[in-house]
């Protein structure tokens, strides 16, 4: 098949996804008042709530701290097991259906509950010992996260010295770009002019200048650094840092995309890939296996946390949330939608010559490198394979430390809603203090043996989108409002994860690795329990007491 008709197609549904069902789910599912102030402007304290000075500056911080490496490491493993088929279907029709309202609903949540988080919205829909848990698993989840971001990081720093000048060049740039938007009231475009014009001599003298460190603590070394930055970026106000560089960081993106799209419509190879490969893989059966595998192409708890963690504070009006979270997640399956033609019709699937074949080319250096000589075959007639390469890896590498401090920052938060506010633990509800917390927590995990959970990530991931959505469904029941259309999502989500699950954790008994069973039915226990909870909740609701759970 022709990878450019495959790519207009996409691009249609999810044009459509946007056009009607997002318009759809916010009028008739939501019925968003568009008069009521938000949280940003309501609770302004010039470092957390502040409001984004135009939306397309909140559209990029959401967009960068949802984005990292999920949407193109998830379909290029999933392509490459089950093909391309699949794949594919999944994006689109999970990033509408599912993903979408996923997003929107949580930061519609938390607008209506003083910007808080998702664990804590659960309090009030569900009961109090339901946030208890949900907030703690959440937490982890998080430290986990930043841990796992700032080693993946600091590797790709080690081995692709040409983009540290760039990736730690962004952070000052951003400053920058900062202080002339809200500071000195320098018009925006200008401001971005600027920006990406610097952000251009910054690559260009990572090329120019690479940086080598050798030793046997170089990964130790890097790995430091960006767990100080990520510290510092969760403290200062989000205008001076988080905003201007996750904005900056979507440039970056929408100039990649723009050049794979390029690349297709000009060279319009034929998908080499299998439409269809088989129903079953080493990560386990097509289903489940594959709905976790691929998350953020079409729907990731994790974005929940951002929507009620830094995009619900930062939000100037009402009537942005559906552009900046809705779109913000079809323009993530978007990404995937590139990602699935450049691994598969970029790269040969057999016969090709060395170093250009998918499975091989994935089995010898991994996925970041396998997307990377796909994309710049694409763009090989626009810019060179060498250099589309390199635009492919900084890119990736960009948006993994933009989730990085974006997660820190959230982690912060939610430290301060567990510890200081339920524990009643005052120290915690300090900012540097808590900041600190959060960091120290990751990096145990950082320095340590975060390799031993991280296979049953992705299904704590999937579970934690599974119960945001069900909270959506009993809050909606609890306003007599239609909630078939979350309510059907979570359901397929939560049972989706629990096969998962529980094929883990028949794998792992196999494999004698008794950490991951224990992990892994804390995790089906949460999900029970947060389910009982629900319903409990959703009984009182329709007997005509809400209050009673």
């Amino acid at each position: 098949m022709n990878s450019l008709w495959l790519m207009l197609a996409g691009i249609c549904a999810l044009y459509a996804g946007y056009r009607y069902y997002a318009v759809f789910i916010e009028k008739k599912i939501w019925r968003v008042d568009y008069k009521r102030k938000t949280p940003a402007l309501e609770y302004k304290d010039g470092v957390d709530y502040l409001p984004a000075k135009h939306w397309s500056v909140l559209f990029g911080h959401h967009f960068s701290s949802i984005a990292g490496a999920g949407p193109i490491i998830g379909p290029v493993i999933a392509c490459a097991l089950f093909g391309w088929g699949p794949a594919l279907l999944w994006v689109i029709l999970g990033s509408i259906f599912i993903g979408g309202i996923h997003d929107y609903s949580s930061v519609i949540l938390s607008l209506r509950n003083k910007g808080k988080s998702v664990g804590h919205i659960s309090e009030a829909v569900i009961n109090r010992r339901c946030r208890l848990v949900f907030s703690v698993f959440l937490w982890l989840a998080l430290v986990l996260i930043v841990a796992v971001f700032a080693a993946v990081t600091a590797q790709t720093l080690m081995v692709q010295p040409e983009i540290v000048i760039p990736t730690f060049g962004l952070i000052p740039i951003a400053l920058l770009f900062g202080y002339m938007v809200y500071r000195w009231n320098i018009n925006q475009w200008l401001a971005t002019l600027i920006a990406v014009l610097l952000m251009a001599v910054s690559i260009y003298a990572g090329v120019l200048f690479p940086v080598h460190l050798w030793g046997a603590r170089t990964m130790s070394f890097w790995t430091a650094i960006l767990l100080i930055y990520a510290y510092i970026a969760s403290v200062v106000p989000v205008n001076l840092l988080l905003q201007p560089r996750d904005y900056l960081s979507m440039i970056i993106l929408f100039l990649g995309m723009l050049l794979g799209y390029a690349g297709i419509f000009v060279t319009h190879p034929k998908m080499s890939a299998p439409f269809f490969v088989s129903g079953s893989s080493v990560q386990g059966p097509l289903w489940p296996a594959m709905f976790v595998l691929i998350a953020c192409g079409a729907i990731s708890g994790f974005h929940s946390l951002v929507s009620s963690g830094t995009t619900s504070k930062q939000l100037p009006r009402k009537s942005d949330a559906k552009r900046i979270t809705f779109g913000g997640m079809l323009l993530e399956a978007a990404m995937s939608l590139l990602a699935i033609i450049a691994v598969c019709a970029g790269l040969f699937w057999k016969g090709g010559p060395e170093g250009m074949v998918y499975p091989e080319l994935a089995a010898k250096s991994g996925w970041i490198v396998t997307f990377g000589k796909g994309y710049g075959n694409l763009t090989a007639p626009l810019v060179g394979a060498a250099a589309g390469t390199m635009i492919a890896v900084f890119l990736l590498n960009s948006f993994v430390l933009t989730t990085l401090d974006t997660a820190t920052r959230i982690t912060r938060y939610l430290t301060e809603e567990i510890f200081g506010e339920s524990l009643k633990m005052k120290q915690l509800n300090n900012k540097y203090v808590s900041g600190l917390f959060s960091v120290a927590a990751a990096a145990c995990l950082a320095f340590g043996s975060w390799q031993v959970v991280w296979p049953v990530f992705g299904a704590a991931n999937q579970l934690i989108a599974a119960l945001v959505l069900l909270t959506a469904s009993v809050y909606l029941m609890q306003k007599n409002r239609p909630s078939l259309y979350t309510l059907l999502p979570a359901l397929f989500m939560a049972v989706t994860t629990i096969s998962y699950l529980c094929f883990g954790i028949a794998g792992f008994w196999k494999q004698k690795n008794y950490i991951l069973v224990a992990v892994s039915a804390v995790l089906l226990l949460l999900a029970v329990d947060m389910m009982r909870e629900a319903y409990r909740a959703v009984s009182a609701a329709r007997r005509g007491n809400p209050g009673a759970v």
